[in-house]
């Protein structure tokens, strides 16, 4: 019999060495990302927790934000978005940290619907959120006030959570997503190592792909395009008519001039909209040219819209995009590229908070006063109210923040139809175009 030779020997206790080595190390790489990964989508779930949490304080604290009603579609936008990160993102963090499904197949379908529901019913928020804009700049006020009712808004915001149901429960709890597909299903199953109650297997049929996308992601986006693509149109021409009404003889001139300040709609009195000021010792020489102030509007509306746009777009587009084409091309996408698509539609319900209520004027304040455990410094209105500034604010901004238009008085002390209207529709809306 022959035995192995010393050298052989060494051989194989180097190389059992070198793998355990290796094996080692690989564990050690494995456990590090996941402690990253784990870090990192517990920061993405608190924050998402804490912003749309802090919203909806807001709202509850302040008196002046019950009054709009315009407030209560962002407030249930919050109520979605906190929805997400409490019942939604933290399973969805589990699975994939721990790479199993440890809830059961029942679970799986009602975890499954809850995430289709909240992130459609998050979407179609935004979308009430721009026609809600559309109509209170770009109409007329007594269309505004026809169009957008109390219960219209309320029949609104009942649509933005029974709307999504629709595509998620009833279908997925019924497996209609599942019809003629059941063998991928099984299959990939089987190549995941486990069975129906550990693993969480979800895939759509075309039919549903392209319904559920439509609903949730193409239609509610043609939608904003469409609205904010008019509001951009109708503030650019708001511009221009002030611009006119200046080169007609209403810009300042030495001695006193009479001007309107128009601020962000946060006040219950509808004068409280609008202030009389009379600047002393101005001159045309004080104000920057025309064209260099149309500018600025202009690139500052265009740049807040496409954070808002750009935002939504990048955050939901590729994962409805590769929800459309999977089916088509069998079923390959793999399955990092489907979470990472997932989770950056996640994000999305951690930024609207900031997209849509930190940068309004009224919100922040309410912020600061629960923040600041209701100091009273935090609760006085902002400072573009009359007697609390000594310059008029030039900008007008998006959501409500630092919004601020000047008009002047023509010579005879009286303005025109367009400058009327254009004060009526801003005082409509508080959410107006501007700087971020």
């Amino acid at each position: 019999m022959a035995t192995a030779s010393p050298q052989h020997l060494l051989d194989e206790v180097i190389n059992t060495g070198q793998q355990q080595e290796h094996q080692q190390q690989e564990e050690f790489l494995n456990s590090l990302e996941t402690i990253v990964l784990t870090i990192f989508l517990s920061i993405i779930i608190i924050m998402t927790v804490f912003g749309n949490l802090l919203v909806m304080v807001a709202l509850c604290k302040d008196r002046h934000l019950r009054k709009k009603k315009t407030n209560y579609f962002i407030v249930s936008l919050a109520f979605a978005d906190l929805l997400v990160a409490v019942v939604v993102m933290p399973f969805a963090a589990i699975e994939l940290t721990t790479g199993q499904w440890r809830y059961g197949e029942i679970f799986c379908l009602v975890r499954t619907s809850l995430d289709v529901l909240l992130t459609t019913a998050s979407i179609l928020h935004l979308c009430c959120i721009a026609l809600d804009r559309y109509y209170a700049i770009c109409c007329q006020p007594l269309v505004y006030r026809h169009k957008m009712t109390p219960i219209r808004v309320a029949a609104m915001l009942s649509g933005c959570w029974l709307i999504p149901t629709l595509i998620s429960f009833l279908p997925i709890m019924q497996s209609w997503n599942a019809i003629g597909i059941e063998d991928i299903i099984e299959e990939r199953r089987a190549l995941a190592g486990g069975s129906n109650d550990t693993s969480c297997i979800f895939l759509v049929n075309r039919p549903y792909a392209l319904i559920c996308s439509a609903v949730a992601f193409y239609v509610p986006l043609a939608l904003m395009v469409l609205a904010y693509q008019r509001i951009y149109v109708t503030a650019m021409t708001h511009v221009r008519q002030i611009e006119t009404l200046q080169r007609a003889g209403s810009a300042p001139v030495a001695g006193t001039v009479p001007v309107i300040i128009v601020r962000s709609s946060t006040s219950s009195d509808p004068m409280e909209h609008y202030r009389l000021r009379t600047p002393t010792g101005s001159s045309h020489s004080d104000h920057a040219p025309i064209a260099n102030s149309r500018m600025r509007v202009e690139t500052k509306a265009a740049k807040t819209l496409a954070v808002i746009m750009g935002c939504f777009c990048l955050c939901w587009a590729p994962f409805f995009i590769t929800n459309v084409v999977d089916p088509f091309i069998h079923y390959s996408v793999p399955w990092q590229l489907w979470t990472a698509w997932l989770w950056l539609g996640y994000i999305n319900s951690g930024l609207n908070p900031f997209l849509y209520a930190f940068l309004n004027r009224a919100f922040r304040r309410a912020f600061l006063v629960i923040l600041c455990c209701g100091d009273e410094r935090y609760a006085r209105q902002a400072s573009c109210s009359y007697g609390h500034s000594n310059r008029a604010c030039s900008a007008a901004s998006v959501n409500g923040t630092s919004m601020a238009l000047r008009l002047s008085f023509l010579p005879n002390r009286s303005y025109s139809d367009n400058g009327r209207t254009m004060l009526a529709n801003e005082h409509e809306s508080q959410y107006s175009l501007g700087p971020l």
